[in-house]
């Protein structure tokens, strides 16, 4: 008997990467903390970069049979070089091009580091170490300035460096071959600086670019809902109003002519403008009374578009529907407080149904201090659940926050 083996089936090889490594396909699952945390780990790549590559100029003075004076001189540009780059590497956080002023002060500082590099190369082979600082000094300098310039400084520095290291070895060999060698590795130590510190910059700059438009989508999320409701108004309502100016124009020219089509023509504007009241109505009302489905989806977008990771518990599509619009009302005021009055990195909606009582929980997990005073928006909240016999509660821990609805669903108790 033989088996026969068909084609296999083709592979999303996209999906199986992303179930691989856990990608998820929802672009707004995004975890606040996780940028804190990233930002914590950039600061200390960084900053104390140049503190740390100050062990190596020190080995030097502490290998090379220095005099006295040359050992307070050497030292003294060491501690001008870690101090100016490590006030430069603080501007280093904000993303590429943030140049630090001063320019020849800056090019003065690099120039004593090149000059000391020269000179230990010159009394002992290891001043070959201070390459290593004047390379992560390079760095900074490159990851600050305009991007036209960057690639030009890079190699500027690189090159001036191999120089340095083949003038300050020649000195102190007599052998050609030594000056060469030794400019190869100084080179080297500084093009690794470089792209050392630049390629740290360069990924924390991509950070903060997403970081502006996930902070930018939020907004514009916010934008779209105002939008969209504008656009309704004023496609009902400007038919209605265009109407209501023409008919009380002419109404206002009939006047003291022809009184009884003057007196038509204002009926006409009343019945209008009852009319244009009663679509106007009609549209909030529809905005507030929107599906309870609808308004979790619309909440979560703007939340999570925000940094605020939600999840929603429960199945809100089993809350009766004479409730919907209430708890409606309550998601849409838990949202705004969310946004408005906290510093909340994760968000909780929570939907249980006992019989014919339905509560709804809304929590967040950093509301600023005094956020659990009423407002306007949950006073009309209370009034509105109060006509079901419900009730709306707040509760503060800390920095946990809870909004809490409940209500029955009319004529249960009958």
């Amino acid at each position: 008997m033989t088996d026969v083996i068909g084609p296999a089936e083709p592979r999303d090889e996209r999906r199986f990467i992303r179930d691989a490594v856990g990608v998820t396909d929802d672009p707004t699952d995004f975890d606040p903390r996780r940028l804190v945390r990233l930002r914590r780990y950039t600061w200390w790549s960084l900053v104390p970069t140049m503190s740390s590559y100050a062990l190596f100029p020190a080995i030097n003075l502490a290998r090379a049979d220095y005099s006295a004076p040359e050992i307070i001189v050497l030292a003294l540009a060491v501690l001008l070089i870690v101090v100016d780059g490590t006030r430069l590497s603080v501007l280093l956080m904000r993303g590429f091009g943030n140049g630090a002023r001063r320019p020849v002060l800056r090019s003065a500082v690099f120039a004593l580091g090149l000059l000391a590099m020269g000179y230990a190369l010159s009394r002992d082979l290891s001043g070959l170490l201070w390459a290593i600082s004047v390379g992560a000094l390079a760095g900074i300098h490159v990851s600050l300035a305009p991007a036209r310039l960057r690639w030009r400084l890079a190699i500027g520095a690189t090159v001036l460096a191999a120089v340095v290291g083949w003038v300050g070895s020649a000195l102190h060999g007599p052998h050609p071959m030594i000056g060469m060698f030794y400019a190869f590795y100084a080179a080297v130590l500084v093009a690794m600086g470089i792209a050392l510190i630049t390629g740290v910059v360069w990924f924390w700059d991509i950070v903060l670019e997403l970081d502006r438009a996930r902070s930018v989508s939020g907004e514009l999320a916010i934008a779209r809902e105002r939008l969209r409701f504008a656009a309704d108004l004023h496609d009902i309502q400007g038919h209605n109003l265009q109407a209501i100016a023409l008919k009380a124009e002419l109404a206002e020219r009939l006047v003291g002519n022809d009184d009884a089509a003057a007196r038509a023509q204002a009926a006409e504007v009343a019945e209008l403008a009852r009319t244009a009241l009663r679509e106007t109505r009609d549209v909030v009302r529809g905005y507030r009374h929107s599906d309870l489905p609808g308004e979790l989806s619309n909440a979560k977008e703007i939340l999570e578009a925000a940094g605020v990771r939600t999840e929603v518990r429960g199945d809100a599509a089993m809350v009766p529907p004479p409730l919907q619009p209430l708890f409606g009302a309550l998601v849409r005021e838990g949202t705004t407080n969310v946004l408005r009055h906290s510093r909340a990195r994760h968000c909780t909606m929570e939907f249980t149904t006992d019989g014919p009582r339905t509560r709804v929980v809304l929590r967040n997990d950093a509301a600023n201090p005094g956020s659990d005073e009423d407002g306007s928006g949950l006073a009309g909240l209370r009034e509105r659940f109060a006509t079901l016999s419900g009730r709306v509660e707040t509760r503060q821990d800390g920095e946990r926050f809870e909004l809490i609805g409940s209500a029955e669903e009319p004529g249960s108790r009958s």
